[in-house]
């Protein structure tokens, strides 16, 4: 199956920021998104949609990037995604994200079917990060910082295996729900979360 290329993002001007998102789905920890602009002549080879790529080798891209790309990560609060829903705090983290880059690109590529409410010049692409190299870039980008926050709060908080699951609803995330109660970084509006909530203790912040 071919990678992600430039072929979509030959038309538009540069400098072209591709953005995208991790932690929509998950029942714990915020939702982080990444900009991310490509040097078309010089960037790391093997980039494709971080959900295809294995731990080792999307830390590996992620640490070249570092070096070759240009990146900006925004993230949206457990406290942001329960106030404002997961839509718009996606929405809010993705624009975070354009505004930490330090240049205002001339077009971005988002993926999804939708972009934040914003007047830059800008186009959603559905699947995007298995089309557009700048997209799944920041897909890598987005992926490995969620990863190792999760990975850190679970040191916060044993039990809930998100070093592993990072925060997805897996049967051991919500067996530890049942039995350890909720924390300070679940998310109060999802169902599976909320449903608990009258029903265990919870956990204060440490």
């Amino acid at each position: 199956m071919a990678r992600p290329c430039f072929k979509l993002e030959l038309p538009y001007p540069q400098p072209l920021a591709g953005v995208d998102e991790a932690g929509c789905a998950p029942l714990a920890g915020p939702v982080v998104a990444a900009a991310v602009v490509l040097d078309r002549e010089k960037f790391p080879r093997g980039i494709d949609d971080s959900k295809k790529l294995d731990l080792d080798t999307r830390e590996a891209i992620y640490g070249r990037l570092q070096k070759v790309a240009r990146i900006g990560v925004g993230m949206a609060s457990v406290e942001e995604i329960d106030q404002i829903n997961i839509y718009w705090a996606r929405m809010l983290a993705m624009t975070r994200a354009v505004e930490a880059l330090g240049i205002e690109p001339a077009w971005i590529l988002v993926d999804g079917n939708a972009t934040p409410r914003w007047e830059r010049p800008s186009k959603a692409v559905i699947a995007g990060d298995a089309k557009c190299r700048s997209i799944a870039a920041a897909s890598i980008v987005a992926k490995v910082t969620r990863d190792r926050i999760m990975a850190e709060h679970a040191e916060t908080y044993p039990g809930y295996g998100w070093e592993t699951n990072r925060g997805y609803p897996t049967p051991e995330h919500i067996r530890a729900l049942d039995t350890l109660g909720l924390t300070p970084l679940h998310r109060r509006s999802f169902a599976p979360v909320r449903e608990r909530m009258a029903q265990v203790m919870v956990l204060p912040a440490e």
